[in-house]
């Protein structure tokens, strides 16, 4: 029996003004001055929404989101107040960035897959030749995108950026800056358990003329993991890695003849495989967070987020 997932919500909160469905979350603006952000139990990948949800997959979303937002605090304010229901987090309205900042340390995924293809500059940044698949790069790179409502993200170097307007030569530094501080801090903890992090996206904010860290950080929606032991030993012999990520869901979907272009049509997902998802989810949050994952009671879960959400903006 596989548990509820919750796939959309439509709530009324009290002075909400709007209510955005991204990919994952669904974003409540509660009178300009909150938002509350509901991580549903959907999952995308190709920048496609796939049709089925994956039990507990968004509380270990938010409860991942929110361990590493409060340990980065002291190197970048961030947008959170407070973690109401195992699926929500209420912060600060921010004014959006409209680009993500992606940094890899690692050439694989959609990176190697364009190397592969006789590509050497990622987003303006070169990568050096002869190189192999799952091999760490001298330094981390940062590759930005354009943050798309819906479809796909586009790579964008950082020069555009600035020259389109996009975000002002002094807030990029500082986005930058952040960028790599933050990574630092993720890799470190991530090692502590045995993982490496691979890469994985930040989303910067404004409000009051200050920057924030907004959105979620660290999780297997935003990052990718290898397992630290055996790493070496497979990249000497070209093996696969054992990883942590959503790119199992990907290389499924690529087997069953599908990568988000026009005409496929997404592959059947088995209650079997939708099982194995949600296992792997929870397997990342036991592991980065070395902690036991308690699955919340997966009965009534609108009602139960409302009843919380409500009860904190009062």
């Amino acid at each position: 029996m596989i548990p509820e997932a919750i796939t959309r919500t439509e709530f009324r909160f009290p002075k909400q003004k709007s209510v955005y469905h991204g990919k994952v979350r669904d974003v409540y603006n509660i009178d300009d001055q909150y938002l509350v952000m509901v991580a549903t139990d959907r999952i995308s990948a190709f920048d496609v929404v796939l049709p089925r949800g994956i039990p507990y997959k968004g509380q270990v979303l938010n409860q991942i989101a929110a361990k590493f937002l409060d340990a980065t605090t002291d190197i970048v304010p961030n947008w959170k107040m407070a973690t109401p229901d195992p699926m929500v987090t209420v912060g600060r309205f921010c004014e959006t960035f409209p680009v993500e900042m992606i940094i890899r340390s690692y050439l694989t995924g959609s990176s190697w897959r364009s190397y592969k293809k006789g590509k050497r500059t990622i987003c303006g940044v070169p990568i050096p030749d002869n190189m192999k698949e799952h091999q760490q790069f001298p330094e981390p790179i940062i590759t930005p995108t354009t943050k798309a409502d819906e479809g796909h993200d586009e790579d964008i170097s950082k020069e555009e950026i600035i020259r389109q307007g996009l975000v002002s030569a002094e807030d990029y530094a500082a986005m930058e800056k952040y960028t790599r501080l933050l990574f630092e801090r993720g890799t470190q903890i991530a090692k502590e358990k045995g993982l490496i992090l691979v890469d994985t996206k930040y989303e910067f904010g404004k409000a009051d003329g200050k920057i924030y860290l907004i959105d979620e950080i660290h999780t297997p929606d935003s990052s990718r993991y290898f397992y630290a032991d055996g790493y070496e030993e497979k990249f000497k012999n070209g093996l696969p890695q054992r990883q942590l990520s959503k790119e199992f869901v990907r290389e499924w979907l690529m087997d069953n003849g599908f990568q988000g272009r026009t005409g496929q049509t997404v592959p059947l997902m088995s209650d079997e495989f939708v099982g194995h998802v949600s296992e792997r989810y929870i397997e990342l949050y036991e592991q980065i967070t070395g902690e036991e994952f308690q699955r919340a009671d997966t009965g009534n879960i609108l009602q139960r987020i409302e009843k919380n959400v409500l009860a904190s903006l009062k």
